[in-house]
C-alpha cells in the first residue's frame, strides 16, 4: 500500500490555567477521509476525556479556525472574529487542509483551555506498517508522557485537599495469573483443535477456539488461522487479530514470528520467506531430544518432511529408501540434537503460573535437583493438570520451533 496517512503529533501545552511539561504527546496516523471532528474525538480518546460536553476547535497557523457549524457562525460574526469563515469541522479533511510540516493548534473545553500543538510529519505512512489495521478514525501509533485527568483528580475519588492513598501491599490477581477468580474459561480441547486443523473445516475450528482459554495454545491456534481465513474470511479475522494482539503481549519464543505470518494472512499479503510445511512438533522433539539417544537430523527444504539421524553416516533412511544428503545439500537443513535447558524452564514458568500457592509451591520443589522431570511428571498427573501442561509445554517448544525456522529463513507454510 502506498504512504498516503499522514503522522500527526499531538502534544498537550496546558490546561485548567497550567502548562504541562514534561508535554504528554502522541502520535496519530490520519487517513484522507478522516475529518476534524474524527481528529478531535481521537485526540479525546487517546487523552482520556469522558465528559464530551464541551466545545472545541482546532486554529490553522493562516489564521482560520475549524468548529462546528454553531460555533464557526458566532465566531465569524464576532467583532473579534476571523476574516475567514470557518471551516466545518463535521466535514473538511485534515490530510486536504493541512500539508506535511503544518503546525496547528486544538482546542477542548474552551472554560478548562486544554490546548495542543499538532504537527504533521514530513513523511506519510502506511497504516499497515505502523498499525497493523486500517481504521476507519485516527488512531495513535506512539505516546509519551502521563494523561492528566480531565479536571485534575489524581485517583478516583480526589477532593483536593486528601492525602494520596498507600500503594496495595499486594500484587492485584491479574498479575498473578490467578484472574479470572471464580468464573474459569473453559479449556481448549487440543484434539478437536488438531482435528479442525487437518482436516480443515473452518467452521469446527472456529467452534473450537470460540469461548475458550487459548492462551497456553496461541502457536497450536495460530496454526489454523490461515485456513480459516481462506474458508470463512469474515468470520475468522476478528478471532485472527485476537490471537495476534495476544501472541504480540506473550511476546515468547516464536511469537512474533507467527503474528507477523498472521498479519500478512489478514492482509492477503504473500510471504517473503521461504515457506515449507514442516511439523513443528517433530521438529521439537528432533531439537530438544537428548543427544545420547540422537544425533540430530535434517529437514527436507522441499517436502517439510523430519529425518531423524542415529548416526553420522549422510545417508538417511526414509520409510521407503536410503536419501543421498550429499547429492543435493541445498534441499537439506541439517539438525543437531543439543538438549537444551528448555524442558526444565518450561515447569519452572507452567509451576510459577499455578493459582494455588501450596500447588506451586510443590511444584517448584519438585524440579529441584536430580529426577526433576520425574517428580514433576507424577504431581501434574496427581493433580490432573496433564492436560494443561501438555498445552502449556507443547506450545512453548513449538514456538522454539518456529523461531529456529525463522532464524534459517524459513517459515511454516
Amino acid at each position: 500500500m502506498a504512504r498516503t496517512w499522514l503522522s500527526l503529533t499531538v502534544e498537550l501545552l496546558g490546561g485548567r490555567g497550567e502548562e504541562l511539561w514534561p508535554r504528554p504527546g502522541r502520535i496519530f496516523a490520519v487517513g484522507p477521509s478522516h475529518t476534524f471532528m474524527d481528529l478531535a474525538n481521537a485526540i479525546n480518546d487517546a487523552f482520556a476525556r469522558w465528559d464530551r460536553s464541551h466545545l472545541s476547535m482546532f486554529s490553522l497557523a493562516d489564521g482560520r479556525v475549524i468548529a462546528d457549524e454553531e460555533t464557526g457562525a458566532e465566531m465569524a460574526g464576532s467583532i473579534g472574529g476571523p476574516i475567514i469563515v470557518p471551516l466545518n469541522i463535521d466535514s473538511a479533511k485534515v490530510a486536504r487542509t493541512v500539508g506535511t510540516g503544518a503546525e496547528f493548534q486544538f482546542t477542548f473545553d474552551f472554560g478548562d483551555g486544554w490546548t495542543h500543538r499538532c504537527v504533521v510529519g514530513e513523511e506519510k505512512v502506511d497504516p499497515l506498517e505502523v498499525l497493523g489495521i486500517r481504521p476507519d478514525a485516527p488512531l495513535p501509533y506512539w505516546g509519551w508522557g502521563s494523561i492528566p485527568d480531565q479536571y485534575g483528580r489524581r485517583w478516583a475519588d480526589d477532593d483536593g485537599q486528601s492525602a494520596a492513598p498507600r500503594r496495595p501491599s499486594h500484587p492485584h490477581p491479574m498479575l498473578q495469573h490467578v484472574w479470572p477468580g471464580h468464573a474459569q474459561i473453559p479449556a481448549l480441547d487440543l484434539a478437536e483443535l488438531r482435528k479442525a486443523i487437518a482436516e480443515e473445516d473452518a467452521h469446527r475450528f472456529l467452534a473450537a477456539v470460540t469461548g475458550r482459554d487459548i492462551d497456553d495454545a496461541l502457536q497450536q491456534v495460530g496454526a489454523g488461522i490461515p485456513m480459516a481465513l481462506k474458508h470463512k474470511r469474515r468470520e475468522t479475522e476478528p478471532v485472527a487479530v485476537s490471537v495476534v494482539n495476544r501472541l504480540t503481549w506473550r511476546s515468547g519464543a516464536g511469537d512474533r514470528v507467527l503474528a507477523d505470518d498472521l498479519l500478512a494472512s489478514l492482509r492477503s499479503v504473500p510471504l517473503t520467506a521461504k515457506v515449507v510445511p514442516v511439523d513443528l512438533d517433530m521438529l521439537g522433539t528432533v531439537l530438544e531430544g537428548d543427544p545420547a539417544l540422537s544425533e540430530g537430523g535434517y529437514l527436507d527444504l522441499q517436502t517439510g518432511q523430519v529425518y531423524v539421524d542415529s548416526s553420522t553416516d549422510p545417508m538417511i533412511v526414509g520409510e521407503d529408501a536410503a536419501i543421498d544428503v550429499e547429492e543435493d545439500p541445498d534441499r537439506w537443513l541439517r539438525l543437531e540434537c543439543t538438549g537444551s535447558p528448555d524442558g526444565w524452564q518450561d515447569m519452572t514458568a507452567f509451576a510459577q503460573r499455578q493459582r494455588d500457592k501450596a500447588l506451586r509451591e510443590r511444584l517448584e520443589r519438585a524440579i529441584e535437583g536430580k529426577g526433576a522431570f520425574s517428580r514433576f511428571r507424577d504431581i501434574v498427573h496427581s493433580e490432573n493438570l496433564s492436560e494443561q501442561w501438555k498445552a502449556f509445554s507443547t506450545d512453548r517448544q513449538i514456538g522454539r520451533s518456529r523461531e529456529f525456522l525463522a532464524g534459517n529463513g524459513i517459515h511454516v507454510g
